[in-house]
């Protein structure tokens, strides 16, 4: 197994469970970014992988975002590296063909709620604290946090989140449609591992086709994405997974997914 700095990797089934593990805060370093490009990058490679995890370590932190220290000289030449390793890493991490599942069990500030809104799907501890709190230090978020939180919660609460400072509770995220779930304390773990299980119920490629074409209703008209979805129901036909699909459902039967 491969070594990810500040990231640990256990493989639960078809499950990939990740944990941001650099406390006290479970801050994002350069390492860590890149650790993180690469880890998702493998489980992409991996194709008994159909979902994925992330949580923090500890009972306080989900993630507090980037480590400061590395920009309180205001080199330009560090942001510019940092920006490049946040979108890279990110960016990865929204494009991973599985469904990715944020379990955030504390605090998710800056680059924390960036990656996971990165994630397709957030489920909260009632304890837990969401913001975008980067304009408080003269920065701003710069992993996908003002692209994506407006997709959320819309544009008057994603302006009071990052132009405000305003942080969210776990049950004010839920109602703006932040997160998905909220549940008690010390329970994410669990409830996001037995969504991601029932992922498994699903053929992988399907999920896979599905996710591209929700993911590109958020960046192009219909118009454009309904003859995709045409063309991709189509290409399943070129797929075992179709064929072990139906047949398991005819025969009555757990179908056995191959990935391919």
């Amino acid at each position: 197994m491969s070594d990810y700095t500040n990231l640990k990797l256990e493989r639960r089934g078809h499950v990939a469970l990740v944990t941001i593990s650099n406390p006290p805060a479970n801050t994002w370093t350069r390492d860590s970014l890149q650790a993180l490009q690469q880890l998702v990058a493998d489980l992409e490679a991996d194709r008994d992988i159909y979902a994925l995890v992330l949580t923090g370590e500890g009972e306080k932190f989900f993630s507090a975002g980037a480590d400061l220290n590395q920009f309180k000289d205001g080199d330009r030449a560090v942001a510019v590296e940092a920006a490049r390793r946040f979108g890279e890493a990110f960016e990865a991490l929204a494009a991973f063909r599985g469904v990715s599942i944020a379990a955030i069990n504390g605090y998710a500030m800056g680059g924390g709620l960036e990656v996971a809104l990165a994630c397709d799907i957030r489920i909260a501890e009632e304890q837990a604290k969401m913001g975008l709190p980067e304009a408080r230090v003269g920065l701003l978020p710069c992993a996908g946090g003002t692209q994506r939180l407006p997709r959320l919660v819309g544009e008057g609460w994603a302006k009071r989140i990052v132009l405000c400072g305003e942080q969210v509770d776990a049950d004010t995220a839920l109602r703006i449609g932040l997160i998905e779930e909220m549940v008690g304390r010390g329970e994410v773990l669990a409830r996001a591992l037995a969504l991601a299980e029932q992922v498994g119920n699903q053929s992988p490629v399907s999920v896979a086709y599905c996710k591209r074409l929700i993911d590109a209703s958020q960046v192009r008209p219909m118009v454009n994405n309904l003859p995709l979805e045409r063309e991709l129901f189509v290409a399943l036909f070129d797929t075992e997974d179709q064929r072990e699909g139906v047949n398991a459902f005819l025969e009555k039967r757990k179908p056995e997914w191959k990935n391919r």
